[in-house]
């Protein structure tokens, strides 16, 4: 295992302790119904009921879990064995008919194929490689199945959150874009443990000519000036309930592609 991803898999490991109980992800409301899914996501893939759904880098499972809610049968995938135990406990503890595989996403190999394949909100940041990611997500797809991400934009994280400043490219580079020390984490910075976090940045003809290159074609694209979530520094609120980082408020915040693999 390279030192990047053993860096970032214990850097997870370590968030998903804590993670749960952090009130970002809100368990109690989650836990007596709430769903963890955003707008867009919501009003791209619905209905789900019947498909079946992988979701690639699911954390803890809360995306997982609101799927399998609207009646998918909902696989998630994260390289965090500390994170897939919560999922699957989640699961249990729920009652819902979700299932949980640890795998670094760029080795994934589940030997099936699905209606639905998702990502989102911090994803692609964590890998090395965009060409293999994107032969992962063809794979697992069935002829006529639909992907789709929700993802932060190329364009805001190129820039220091504190001072609007230029920080990394906007293309692609094959070392790390940023290798720098966190305190807590963007759902707790108050946890206080200090880890290492090694993360790229893809421009966003990467990200579509990675998935292109697969065969899938683009049926929507489309960019955001703020963010569902307030886990930036500087994030302020916006009278629709969404944030934009204060230093750098006119830049796109997020993206989401929705393409599809062809029949």
């Amino acid at each position: 295992m390279n030192t990047y991803l053993q860096a970032n898999r214990e850097l997870w490991d370590g968030w998903a302790g804590f993670h749960p109980q952090s009130d970002f992800y809100n368990m109690e409301a989650f836990r007596n119904g709430a769903s963890s899914l955003m707008e867009p996501e919501l009003q791209a893939l619905q209905p789900v009921a019947g498909k079946s759904l992988l979701h690639l880098q699911c954390h803890f499972g809360q995306d997982t879990l609101s799927w399998a809610r609207l009646g998918a049968q909902a696989t998630g995938v994260d390289f965090s064995g500390k994170a897939i135990a919560t999922a699957r406990s989640l699961a249990e503890d729920m009652s819902l008919p979700a299932r949980f595989v640890q795998s670094d996403v760029l080795a994934l190999d589940l030997e099936e194929t699905f209606d639905i394949v998702f990502t989102s909100y911090g994803v692609l940041t964590w890998l090395p490689d965009i060409k293999r990611w994107g032969e992962v997500v063809a794979r697992h797809l069935k002829p006529g199945g639909t992907f789709f991400i929700a993802e932060f934009h190329p364009g805001l994280m190129m820039f220091d959150f504190d001072t609007g400043k230029y920080a990394c490219s906007y293309f692609g580079t094959e070392a790390p874009s940023f290798a720098e020390e966190v305190v807590g984490s963007y759902a707790n910075p108050e946890e206080g443990t200090t880890r290492m976090e090694y993360t790229w940045n893809y421009s966003i003809s990467e990200v579509i000519n990675a998935l292109m290159g697969q065969g899938l074609r683009l049926k929507a694209f489309e960019e955001y000036p703020a963010s569902p979530f307030d886990c930036f520094p500087n994030m302020k609120p916006r009278q629709d309930g969404w944030f934009e980082c204060a230093p750098l408020v006119g830049a796109p915040h997020l993206f989401t592609l929705l393409m599809r693999k062809p029949g």
